[in-house]
């Protein structure tokens, strides 16, 4: 199916044609309103004169004296004496008595001579257009004059050729000025789209546009900015996620693979076999670093998937949630004490991602604490937001390492001999953030770490 021929027009040639379409509109409207009004007033003007003709004919004894009468009183110049002028009188029984002038003999009225509606009173001759107007003489008699309306009729013509000849070119005008106001009011769409060409050819997310314009173009430029920004940012935290996994990847990798290359030597060279024990050790090797990189490879997945939430918000108890993740680290660190004090809140939230922050504040808690070590989970509600805070026994976050604890891939030294991937807390404040939230660190009162996820509450 073709489409219309107007929907292939470009969005320039589209306002171009709607200006012009309107501006020609306006004109030959203007034109039509103008040519009807003049002639309504010349025919009126005429019509006015020939009745002033007619009652000054009834006044004369024969046709003849009321024309040379009625001819005294016109200016029209031209060879015609009788200035298009016709008298003729009727009698009382209705026969013609007398006619005078430039017609041998005016038609007789059907009936009401008296009273001739303007829609009855043109009358054509020999195909000449004339108007006539009939009065009662003393005689009981009539007497009708006409008179061709030929001046009204040229003067008519000359005018519509006039606003003919004025509309096509205010047409042809609005043509070119609509091109023009079209060229005009577009050129932020072009700047707009040439902006957009040049970023699809160089990949280039910083060229911005100058908003210069205002209105809703000023607004579409502001939000073509916003979104090369947003899209400039995106591509720097792919890289610098790339970049760092690759570094982070890159050590437990290597130890694979030295080990592995380890197994396969000694496996070709019997003389060197290893021993029962070095291979079990080697082996138990292999599986906590694939271990590792298998949970290493899982937070970078978590953490760049993360950064465009698919799962539907939706009103959750908190408590129900922090109740769950402290299930599921009980059951992984039996050698740590947890304590829960929970309070009723609900909030606004994706369950799966919110679980996944508080389980990863209380793994890195119980990695901390020491075997039968405690680990101690608040709530409260504070104005329009619910705090949870989890409390460890730890050693403490030293104060260099405060302002860094939430960074990908960031590990204090403390940490290095640790298992983890530094990925875990960077999660959770990715987590929160998305819902609104904060996450902050500091110093708990037993000496150990403390770290608060606040969430706006859904009541607010």
């Amino acid at each position: 199916m073709r489409r219309p021929r107007w929907k292939t027009l470009s969005l320039r040639a589209r306002l171009g044609v709607l200006v012009a379409t309107a501006v020609a509109l306006a004109v030959v409207t203007v034109s039509s309103i103008s040519w009807g009004i003049t002639r309504a007033d010349l025919y009126d003007q005429f019509d006015a004169r020939l009745q002033s003709y007619t009652q000054l004919a009834a006044k004369a004894a024969t046709p003849e004296e009321a024309l040379a009468t009625l001819s005294s009183t016109t200016t029209k110049p031209g060879p015609d004496r009788y200035n298009g002028l016709t008298v003729q009188f009727t009698s009382a029984a209705g026969t013609v008595t007398g006619t005078a002038g430039a017609i041998p003999e005016l038609p007789r009225l059907p009936e009401e001579p008296f009273s001739v509606s303007r829609a009855d009173n043109v009358h054509r001759v020999e195909g000449d257009r004339f108007r006539m107007w009939t009065a009662p003489r003393a005689d009981g008699g009539t007497v009708q004059v006409a008179q061709d309306s030929e001046d009204v009729e040229d003067a008519l013509g000359r005018l519509g050729f006039w606003l003919l000849v004025v509309s096509a070119a205010g047409v042809l005008g609005a043509t070119v000025v609509g091109r023009a106001i079209a060229r005009s009011a577009l050129q932020p769409v072009d700047d707009l789209t040439s902006a957009a060409e040049n970023v699809a050819r160089t990949q280039e997310l910083s060229a911005a546009i100058d908003v210069t314009a205002s209105g809703e173009i000023g607004r579409l430029a502001t939000s073509f900015n916003a979104m090369l920004g947003a899209l400039s940012r995106s591509r720097d935290e792919q890289r610098r996620l790339v970049e760092d996994a690759g570094h982070e990847l890159r050590t437990p990798l290597t130890s694979l693979r030295n080990n592995i290359e380890l197994l396969i030597h000694a496996d070709a060279n019997p003389e060197r076999q290893l021993s029962a024990d070095d291979r079990s050790r080697l082996l138990t090797d292999l599986d906590t670093q694939a271990v590792e990189l298998t949970a290493l490879i899982g937070e970078l997945v978590d953490l760049s998937t993360g950064e465009r939430p698919s799962e539907a918000e939706e009103r959750l108890a908190l408590a129900d949630v922090v109740t769950a993740a402290v299930e599921r680290t009980r059951s992984r660190w039996p050698n740590v004490t947890f304590e829960a004090e929970l309070t009723e809140a609900d909030v606004l939230a994706r369950p799966a991602a919110l679980e996944r922050a508080v389980l990863n504040v209380l793994d890195n808690a119980a990695k901390w604490s020491p075997a039968g070590g405690r680990v101690r989970v608040t709530m409260s509600a504070e104005g329009d937001s619910v705090r949870v805070r989890v409390d460890d026994e730890g050693p403490g976050i030293p104060e260099a390492d405060l302002p860094h604890v939430f960074e990908r891939f960031y590990r204090a030294d403390a940490a290095r001999a640790l298992p983890g991937s530094g990925l875990g807390l960077a999660i959770v404040e990715q987590v929160v953030t998305q819902h609104g939230g904060r996450a902050t660190a500091s110093r708990a009162g037993s000496g150990g770490a403390r770290f608060d996820l606040v969430f706006p509450s859904a009541a607010s």
